[in-house]
């Protein structure tokens, strides 16, 4: 019986990771595909020859590159803010003592329970009566701060014991260099988890740099490819390999904070 429960449960599994990985495999397949492999019924799932011309067009039919450029740039921009502003709040919620801290922190919470969409005209009208419209920092200022992101490091670091920081504070630590060189570099588990939700986060963004831009010089990337859907609309296999090009920075950056994730997400859920 118990033989036979973990074989269903290996079956399960394996047919979730196939329903995840599989539109991944499709997107690069059919970006090395050509269009009457994809315009054919039943569709191909296997390329029958390897045609790479379509990832030339996309270039050619938007200007990707300049697109590209700005999406990694306000996204490392945000995900810089993000860790700067969340390191800082999180260790004042969780070493410093101040009257209504209990409150403060529960007004950080419930910025996480507000849609992102019934904020976008007041930021739209504070970026534009800042004079700020159809400019980068329009793109980056109104997240550079995150209420998961003061949860996530307040509560990451709330599991280090109390005699760490007691420990520092007898040998003369002050604030910021206990900060610096004991915390941040212990809580690398968490800033790296924080770094890819950030990261991720501003970069799929599409409405608010929709929104805010007006010229092709500062669209983002997912504009990009939206136009990209119009331009090309018989040309799928350019399609796929516009997709096949913007998903490439985010697995750069699971890849290189893989190790970090799991132990990021959940070594601050036990105290």
């Amino acid at each position: 019986m118990n033989r036979l429960r973990s074989t269903g449960t290996v079956a399960g599994l394996a047919v979730l990771a196939a329903m995840v990985v599989f539109p991944l495999y499709y997107a690069v397949a059919g970006s090395l595909m050509s269009r009457d492999d994809l315009t054919r019924f039943p569709p191909a799932l296997f390329p029958t020859s390897l045609h790479t011309s379509s990832f030339g067009d996309v270039l050619n039919a938007v200007p990707l590159a300049r697109q590209y450029g700005n999406s990694i740039l306000v996204s490392l921009v945000v995900v810089l803010g993000v860790l700067v502003t969340s390191v800082l709040s999180g260790y004042v919620f969780a070493f410093l003592h101040f009257p209504f801290k209990r409150l403060a922190f529960g007004m950080f919470l419930a910025t996480m329970m507000v849609p992102a969409e019934s904020m976008i005209i007041p930021n739209y009208l504070t970026m534009a009566d800042w004079g700020l419209i159809n400019t980068f920092p329009a793109l980056f200022l109104p997240f550079l701060a995150a209420g998961f992101g003061t949860f996530l490091m307040r509560q990451f670091f709330l599991s280090f014991p109390k005699e760490v920081h007691e420990a520092a504070k007898v040998e003369g630590c002050g604030h910021l260099r206990f900060l610096w060189q004991i915390l941040v570099p212990l809580s690398r588990p968490a800033i790296g988890t924080l770094a890819i939700h950030s990261f991720i986060s501003s970069y799929n963004h599409y409405f608010w740099p929709l929104l805010v831009t007006s010229t092709p010089k500062m669209q983002t990337l997912q504009i990009g490819l939206a136009q990209l859907n119009s331009v090309e609309e018989r040309a799928p296999d350019v399609i796929f390999a516009g997709v096949v090009l913007a998903i490439i920075p985010m697995l750069v950056m699971i890849y290189m904070f893989q190790r970090h994730i799991v132990r990021g997400l959940t070594a601050g859920a036990v105290r």
